[in-house]
């Protein structure tokens, strides 16, 4: 293996184990500032979640179908109401996770560096941009 290639991988840090959904919420962000949360309390850590006006299912599809195509994501575990991404940066993986409250219209996300103290608001902006993305197909309404 290649030095180059050593040092990606350890950029890449392990697969968290403690993701997922636990009592209808998603894991809590560390107290570092390199995670952001639409089930977070505090205002650092916070992001409004993603609400749609569509069918529950269907928004819930087109969200998939979007992170499908992006070149930055794979998904990693696919739930009926429970997505898990790894969004790759040129150097560091960050983990992303989605999940449907058809009842209210929202999807809760959240999105994470595995490593690190601070990602210079690199979570924040890509779960932005994917909101933009899906607003641009009307999946997402803003309320």
């Amino acid at each position: 293996m290649s030095i180059l290639s050593t040092i990606l991988a350890a950029c890449a840090g392990e697969r968290p184990d403690n993701l997922g959904v636990q009592g209808g919420r998603l894991t809590e962000c560390p107290g570092s500032p390199n995670c952001v949360s639409s089930q977070a309390m505090d205002e650092g850590h916070r992001i409004a979640p993603l609400v749609f006006s569509d069918d529950p299912a269907s928004a819930f599809a087109s969200l998939k179908q979007k992170l499908g195509h992006r070149g930055d994501t794979t998904i990693i575990e696919e739930r009926p109401c429970y997505l898990r991404v790894e969004f790759r940066t040129t150097l560091f993986v960050d983990d992303g996770e989605f999940l449907l409250d058809g009842e209210h219209r929202l999807i809760h996300i959240r999105s994470a560096s595995r490593l690190g103290y601070s990602d210079l608001g690199k979570n924040r902006s890509r779960l932005e941009e994917i909101r933009r993305q899906l607003r641009e197909t009307g999946t997402n309404q803003q309320l």
